[in-house]
């Protein structure tokens, strides 16, 4: 079947679809039958709703029903002491890596663990984020975790000089750590690309970290002694674990 016939066929169901809402289980069926061919996909290959159900099941009797008691507590709130910042690669899972427990740790994981400066409008769901987790949730410690081979710094390192871009968010997102790039470059910038890649994976943390200081209430923590801040380094290669923190000197800002 050509592409043009697969998408005649596409464009029929999904009318079919917004027409007759009887015919929503055939037509949805249909839908995908037509995409895993457009794709490919033969019986033989990886079976996304499978791995899923396996997955799921695996789970319901190795964990949660043998921790019943934990999850009934779950159910009736949360109270985790991290905030916890990593990135999306999948290699690097902080519950895998840290054992980290259901309630334990609140997350976000987006390109390159990145911490965004202060800004209502531009990273808003990040703000969120933690001003849910320090505000309500009262976590008592924020970890920013890099990793080993991270695509995101690799690619802010090899941001073009002339500003350019060819991509839609990816490179203005992991432009928030260009502090890093710039200190890298500026004091290791005769080392080949992979080492200054290396050298601005935990670089980028402590900008983030420095980030996290134009949040308001996570000064107020900090100067409270409520909340910690600390960054962290995973080493898949090397399989090692780093962890510090870093030390600020603040004072209260007077009132306008």
């Amino acid at each position: 079947m050509g592409n043009e016939s697969y998408e005649t066929a596409l464009a029929g169901l999904t009318k079919l679809l917004s027409v007759k809402g009887d015919q929503e289980p055939i037509a949805t069926t249909k839908i995908d039958q037509v995409t895993e061919e457009l794709q490919g996909v033969d019986s033989q290959s990886f079976n996304l709703v499978e791995r899923m159900k396996t997955g799921f099941i695996h789970f319901k009797k190795e964990k949660y029903e043998k921790n019943l008691t934990l999850y009934d507590d779950l159910a009736k709130g949360q109270s985790p002491k991290f905030m916890v910042f990593a990135c999306s690669d999948s290699r690097v899972c902080p519950s895998n890596i840290l054992n980290l427990q259901p309630g334990e740790a609140f997350m976000v994981r987006n390109i390159a663990n990145m911490v965004p400066p202060y800004d209502q409008t531009r990273y808003s769901g990040v703000g969120a984020a933690i001003e849910y987790a320090v505000l309500h949730l009262k976590v008592e410690n924020i970890v920013v975790i890099g990793h080993s081979c991270c695509g995101g710094i690799k690619g802010l390192m090899s941001l073009p000089d002339d500003g350019s871009t060819s991509t839609d968010f990816i490179e203005e997102w992991v432009k928030i750590c260009l502090p890093a790039k710039e200190k890298v470059k500026s004091e290791n910038g005769s080392l080949p690309l992979p080492q200054q890649c290396s050298e601005c994976e935990k670089e980028a943390v402590n900008v983030s970290l420095s980030n996290l200081l134009t949040y308001p209430f996570v000064r107020d923590g900090l100067m409270k002694k409520s909340l910690a801040l600390k960054g962290g380094y995973y080493d898949f290669i090397n399989g090692s674990f780093e962890l510090w923190g870093l030390e600020f000197n603040l004072t209260h800002s007077p009132s306008v």
